[in-house]
């Protein structure tokens, strides 16, 4: 397929810009005493509301429901020395059990959790992992895009359903056939081959409202055997004296977001681009990437971690984003470092995962927020408080704070 396609780094100059605490990118504190969910016996971390393929949030019958990656407390399994439940060894072991939740809710803050998404088994990998629940039809039927991974792949696939509601709430049909789609390729996408902790996940498809496609964003590593690429002068950039030598260690972070265009409007077949932007000696991750079509312009958006900066450069967990005219770039750091909307350096753990809303709210969930007597914290597990952010131009603008979960549709659909 040809297409104008001009990738973009993310580089070294743009990450020096980067600035915690600034209050119009920095996620207001979470309180110790946060609020929790109606289910206390699950954690819940990356949240997916329904959505279409032109970004609207939808309802159905007045229902609004998310996705969630969740896991099963095990509280008579995970105990600490002294026989007492172990939530911290508990919570950071989920990712090896993560399964697909749905809830839903009338305001859209207040969550019944519905239960599974697919049966136990119906996965051909144990752990479900990240992606886009796509309404494909107005009568409930949902497309969801996600990764199966192991300990030695990881695969974007895609399973069928439909949901059904009812005046006192909502069930699932169907998710029961798994159709795996594409793995890395080793050309453009790193392998586990290559890099046995490669991370190629979280694929989020959509309609570009310029030429009518179907395309696909996901989170890659640009491919190449881990600690053989080269930080060039394209990946470093315009940077003060003093400041170009590049760490050894730094190319082992080379973060992508992937672009892959469907063959035709099922989503059944995929063609991998190159990556779309790469950050090569700033971040390895560059998780569930996402955007917003505003003003003409594409604001793509993607979440990452303090802990996957390379060497020498450095910025909070959070969203992260970069904005240009035309879908296959190039494209140009939000705020002139990227940084969107990070967690504040008193609390740096509190949220993560945000996605931004075609209405500018913010969605995350609640990961680890310290007691006031600094030694002690609490995990999370749960829905953050939602935020709104403004787009003008270039520039992001942090305006507003919600309630917990608050995720409303922009689009209610009757069955």
């Amino acid at each position: 397929m040809t297409l104008n396609y001009q990738p973009t780094a993310w580089t070294r100059a743009d990450a020096i810009k980067v600035t915690a605490d600034n209050p119009t990118t920095t996620q207001p504190i979470v309180p110790y005493k946060f609020k929790g969910m109606s289910n206390k016996n699950v954690f819940v971390w990356d949240t997916m509301p329904i959505r279409d393929l032109k970004n609207e949030i939808i309802s159905i019958n007045g229902w609004s429901i998310i996705f969630t990656l969740t896991a099963t407390r095990r509280f008579n399994e995970i105990k600490d020395k002294n026989g007492n439940y172990d939530i911290v060894t508990d919570w950071n072991s989920r990712h090896g059990r993560a399964f697909f939740a749905y809830w839903y809710s009338k305001d859209s803050k207040n969550w019944t959790y519905g239960g599974r998404v697919m049966a136990e088994g119906v996965s051909p990998t144990k752990a479900e992992w990240a992606g886009t629940p796509i309404l494909t039809k107005d009568d409930g039927s949902i497309d969801l895009y996600y990764t199966c991974v192991d300990s030695k792949s990881a695969t974007i696939a895609k399973v069928a359903g439909k949901i059904v509601t009812s005046d006192t709430g909502v069930t699932l049909q169907g998710f029961t056939q798994v159709k795996k789609l594409f793995d890395a390729d080793g050309k453009y996408y790193q392998t586990k081959a290559q890099n046995g902790g490669v991370n190629f996940r979280d694929p989020s498809p959509f309609i570009d409202p310029k030429d009518g496609k179907l395309y696909m964003f996901f989170e890659g590593n640009v491919a190449g055997k881990r600690g053989s690429h080269v930080v060039g002068e394209a990946d470093i950039g315009l940077v003060p004296p003093g400041t170009a030598a590049v760490p050894a260690k730094a190319n082992l972070r080379v973060g992508c977001i992937g672009l892959a265009v469907a063959t035709d409007m099922t989503g059944n077949k995929w063609e991998m681009l190159p990556p779309l932007v790469t950050a090569i000696g700033v971040n390895d991750q560059t998780e569930r990437p996402h955007y917003i079509y505003q003003d003409g312009k594409y604001y793509l958006f993607t979440i990452s971690h303090k802990s996957t900066y390379a060497e020498g450069v450095t910025g909070p967990d959070g969203v992260y984003g970069f904005v240009s005219e035309s879908l296959t770039g190039p494209y140009r750091p939000l705020n002139g470092s990227g940084l969107v909307l990070g967690n504040p350096s008193a609390q740096p753990l509190q949220t993560y995962s945000h996605l931004v809303m075609k209405n500018g709210l913010v969605t995350s969930f609640i990961d680890t927020i310290p007691a006031a007597n600094g030694t002690d914290y609490r995990i999370g597990g749960v829905e953050a408080p939602t935020v709104r952010i403004q787009l003008k131009n270039d520039q992001t603008f942090l305006t507003k704070t919600f309630d917990y979960g608050y995720i409303p549709p922009t689009r209610n659909i009757k069955v």
